[in-house]
């Protein structure tokens, strides 16, 4: 982008509108790669393994569960076991998709690039943010155990 350094250049009509020129096609520009790079993460998709080879979870760009598989080792875990297996790929692939969602934006927006570290630090706080599925303030079987929660018998 060409560089008006003094006042007097402002006043210049030729320099002023090549100014503005430089600068609009910078901004197109800037706005183009910002719209390829936010397509490029609503694709995203990250799939992870557990440790023990349970589960596999794919996760979506904002972390949504879109697709489970559980092998056929589960039958020999306990039900606890293999949540605590869906669980951890769970968080595993989120942080996965923050890291991939951050290195779009670098490649996008450059390295050094100030909105690519804000992107990447936001993506990162929101897929790597507390879980909602760890959140232990909703219904559970204990917690209304013998209350008769509506439509719920918890296995009784």
């Amino acid at each position: 982008m060409s560089n008006v350094s003094d006042a007097g250049a402002f006043l210049d009509p030729d320099a002023s509108r090549a100014y503005l020129r430089t600068w609009r096609e910078d901004a197109d520009r800037k706005a183009e790669l910002a719209a390829a790079m936010a397509a490029r993460i609503e694709q995203l998709r990250t799939s992870v393994k557990d440790d023990n080879d349970l589960a596999q979870v794919t996760v979506d760009s904002a972390g949504v569960l879109v697709d489970l598989v559980l092998t056929e080792r589960i039958h020999r875990f306990e039900p606890e076991m293999v949540a605590r297996a869906v669980m951890s790929a769970l968080r595993q692939a989120r942080v996965r998709a923050a890291e991939q969602a951050q290195e779009i934006a670098a490649e996008a927006l450059g390295p050094d690039s100030m909105s690519a570290r804000l992107i990447g630090e936001r993506m990162q706080q929101a897929l790597e943010g507390e879980d909602p599925a760890a959140d232990t303030s909703g219904p559970s079987p204990d917690r209304h155990q013998g209350q008769g929660w509506p439509g719920h018998t918890w296995g009784r």
